[in-house]
């Protein structure tokens, strides 16, 4: 598809004010795909979306690509899609600069818990054995379908192997939030890989590094940090 824009779409404001506050810490139970890649400089300026604040920052490291689907949490089950490009500033924080989940509560309490900058859309999610198919819409457009395959031998993993380091800069507050998580992984293959550069990064024709099929996981996000402007 074509070039995704140089910054981040504006988002979505939060309509739904009146949810149950449900504050940190969060242990949240499910499984997901994890997408690794080690993204180009020159490709996360001008096709990852960055917010303005990020613009300039990076310093390479891991990306991520998160599709969840949470069995349990303190908002319900939900799912979700995330993208971490990598490492950013002086201290190499990683950040969540694009998020898309089915539930309004988890939106509204990810941007007022962490400063996640969640956004809530439609989620299709077909699992067969050894496959999982998932679209992800927008208001009737698609911002990502997929189709991964995955198999062989579960094998554990941990955040403590890529550890999580995430610094939010949201509404003018920043949060630093360190999130652990463990679960059973086994190898997989992305096989097909659409998305909308208008509303998520252009990852089409983008190999990642390595790509995991996880269940069961748990993930603990865990009361963060707020940071003052010269911090």
């Amino acid at each position: 598809m074509g070039d995704g824009p140089l910054s981040a779409l504006p988002l979505m404001p939060n309509t739904s004010p009146n949810f149950a506050p449900a504050p940190p810490p969060w242990t949240l139970h499910g499984e997901g795909i994890l997408l690794l890649y080690r993204f180009k400089k020159s490709w996360v300026e001008s096709k990852s979306n960055l917010p303005e604040h990020l613009q300039g920052q990076f310093k390479g490291g891991f990306g991520y690509v998160m599709l969840v689907d949470y069995s349990s949490s303190p908002v319900g089950p939900y799912q979700e899609l995330l993208f971490i490009p990598g490492q950013f500033g002086e201290n190499k924080f990683q950040s969540i600069t694009r998020i898309f989940v089915n539930s309004e509560a988890s939106t509204d309490q990810g941007r007022k818990n962490w400063g996640i900058p969640k956004e809530t859309a439609s989620f299709c999610w077909e699992k067969e054995k050894g496959k999982d198919r998932i679209e992800v819409e927008l208001e009737g457009k698609t911002i990502l379908d997929t189709e991964i395959t995955h198999g062989g031998i579960s094998f554990p993993i941990s955040t403590a192997l890529l550890p999580l380091r995430l610094k939010q800069m949201l509404d003018g507050k920043t949060w630093v939030t360190l999130p652990k998580g463990s679960g059973w992984g086994k190898l997989a293959r992305v096989q097909r890989m659409r998305v909308d550069p208008q509303l998520f990064p252009d990852l089409e024709g983008i190999q990642p590094l390595l790509a995991l099929k996880v269940n069961p996981f748990t993930i603990h996000f865990p009361i963060p940090s707020l940071l003052t402007n010269d911090e």
